[in-house]
C-alpha cells in the first residue's frame, strides 16, 4: 500500500467531480460493494485452498503413510508454478522486498495474467514454499478491485488508490480478525498523504469493518487468538530488562531476513537469471530436502506451530534454533526463486520457535514474554510499521494489557535499531 507524493495537487485535480464520472471519486456505498466483493472472494479464496491442502496434504493419508511423497509434491507444484511464470506470465516479487508483497501495485494489472496469478498463488501455498497466504490475497485483490473501479468508472490516481487500500481492508481484517489492522497499517505508510489521509481512512474503516462483521457473523475462523499464551499478571522490572534484551534479538533477526533475501536474489539471479522454470525447480529441489528431513519448516508456518507449542521440548533448543534459520533462509529462497506470498507468518514462525527455544532455557520467564516480544520486534523492523506490528502481535497472541507494554518496549528498541541500520554507509 503505497504512499503517493504529498506535493499538492494542480487546482483542476483538487475540485471532485461527480462521483459517478470517470474522475470522480467512489460514493460509500460503491466502497460497501468493494468491500463485499472483497471479502466473498477472499473467503471463496481460501475455501478452496483449504479443500485442496485437505486432499493433498494434511487428510490424504498415502502422502501420510509414504515420507517420498512430500518431496515429490513440493517439487510437483513447483514445477508448476514456474510453468504458470513461463507461459502463464504470473506475476512475483522477486525484486522486491518483504513489505512488497504486502502492498497493493499503483500501475493498472494486466487482467490477461490473472489466471497465471490465481494458479500461481494457489500453487505456492500448495508446494510447501515457506510463504504465507497475506501476500497471495494482496496480489489477486490488485486485479478483483482495479476490475470493479473501471465498472464503476472511478479513474483518478487518488481515488483508485483510496479505493484499491479499502478493498485490501476488508479482505485482511476479516481474516486477521480485527477491525483496526488494515487502517493502521495504511496510517502508518501514509496512504493519501496528507490530503487525503482523512478519506482514505474512512473508506478503509467502513470496508474493514464489513470484512471483519462478514467474517464475525459467519464464524469463520480467523488469525485472532490463533497462538494464545497465559496472561503474565503483572510487570517488573526484570521483564522490562527482557523486552529490551528479546528486542534486539528480534531486530537480528529481521536483519538477518533482509540479509538473506539480498543473498537468495544475488544467487538465484547469477545462477538461473532469466529461467523461471529453472529457477523454480532448484528452490523446490531444496524446499523438498528441508522438508523431508525438517518438515515443519514447510508451508507458511502458521498451522505448524500448534503443535510445537503443545510440546517445545520434544525438538529441544538445538533443534527450535536450527529451524527458526531455515524457516528465514527458506523465505527468502521461496521469494527470490518466484513464489507468490507473504512474509508475516514465516517470521512469526521463526520469532516464536527463538522464543520457546529460550524459554526451555529459562523456564523462569513467561514463554509468552519471550516469544511475543521477539514477534513484535522482527515484525517491527521487517515492515516500518510498529503500530501495526503490535497490533497484529498483540491479536494473534492474545495479549494483555501488561503484554502489550513490554510489546511497545520491544518495537521502541527495534525501532532505534532500524534508526541505526539506516544510518549506515552502503
Amino acid at each position: 500500500m503505497p504512499a503517493p507524493a504529498d506535493d499538492p495537487a494542480p487546482p483542476e485535480e483538487r475540485t471532485c467531480a461527480d462521483p459517478g464520472s470517470r474522475e470522480g471519486t467512489p460514493n460509500l456505498w460503491q466502497v460497501v460493494l468493494i468491500a463485499v466483493i472483497a471479502i466473498l472472494f477472499t473467503v471463496a479464496y481460501l475455501a478452496l485452498y483449504g479443500l485442496l491442502d485437505r486432499v493433498v496434504w494434511s487428510q490424504n493419508g498415502f502422502v501420510q503413510a509414504n515420507p517420498w511423497a512430500v518431496p515429490a509434491g513440493v517439487l510437483g507444484f513447483s514445477l508448476l508454478v514456474g510453468l504458470c511464470r513461463r507461459y502463464l506470465h504470473a506475476p512475483t516479487v522477486i525484486h522486491g522486498g518483504i513489505t512488497d508483497s504486502l502492498k497493493g501495485g499503483e500501475e493498472k494489472p494486466d487482467y490477461r495474467t490473472f489466471p497465471g496469478a490465481f494458479l500461481s498463488s494457489i500453487l505456492s501455498l500448495l508446494s510447501g514454499a515457506s510463504v504465507g497466504p497475506e501476500g497471495t490475497i494482496t496480489v489477486l485483490m490488485g486485479y478483483v478491485s482495479p476490475y470493479v473501479r473501471d465498472r464503476l468508472r472511478i479513474g483518478s490516481p487518488g481515488a483508485a488508490l483510496g479505493f484499491d487500500v479499502a478493498a485490501l481492508a476488508s479482505a485482511f481484517n476479516g481474516i486477521v480478525g480485527n477491525v483496526l489492522f488494515t487502517g493502521v497499517f495504511a496510517t502508518e505508510f501514509q496512504v493519501g498523504g496528507n490530503r487525503n489521509a482523512f478519506r482514505f481512512l474512512t473508506w478503509n474503516l467502513l470496508a474493514g469493518t464489513v470484512g471483519y462483521l462478514f467474517y464475525l457473523l459467519l464464524g469463520l475462523p480467523s488469525f485472532a487468538r490463533s497462538i494464545p499464551f497465559e496472561p503474565i499478571g503483572g510487570l517488573h522490572p526484570g521483564y522490562i530488562l527482557c523486552a529490551i534484551a528479546l528486542g534486539i534479538l528480534g531486530s537480528l533477526l529481521a536483519v538477518f531476513a533482509g540479509v538473506a533475501m539480498q543473498a537468495a536474489g544475488t544467487v538465484m539471479d547469477r545462477v538461473f537469471g532469466d529461467a523461471p522454470v529453472a529457477r523454480v525447480l532448484a528452490a523446490g529441489a531444496v524446499i523438498a530436502c528441508a522438508g523431508y528431513f525438517v518438515p515443519e519448516v514447510l508451508f507458511s508456518g502458521e498451522a505448524q506451530l500448534h503443535g510445537i507449542i503443545a510440546d517445545p521440548a520434544r525438538l529441544g533448543v538445538g533443534m527450535l534454533l536450527g529451524a527458526a534459520v531455515l524457516k528465514i533462509l527458506l523465505l527468502a529462497l521461496s521469494f527470490k526463486s518466484g513464489y507468490i506470498g507473504g512474509p508475516l507468518f514465516p517470521i512469526i514462525f521463526s520469532s516464536t520457535l527463538i522464543g520457546l527455544a529460550l524459554n526451555l532455557a529459562f523456564p523462569g520467564i513467561p514463554v509468552g514474554i519471550f516469544v511475543l516480544c521477539i514477534e513484535a520486534a522482527a515484525l517491527t523492523l521487517a515492515l516500518g510499521a510498529p503500530l501495526t506490528s503490535i497490533l497484529l502481535v498483540a491479536v494473534v497472541g492474545t495479549a494483555d494489557p501488561h503484554m502489550v507494554v513490554l510489546l511497545v518496549i520491544s518495537a521502541v528498541t527495534a525501532m532505534v535499531i532500524s534508526a541505526a541500520v539506516k544510518e549506515r554507509p552502503a
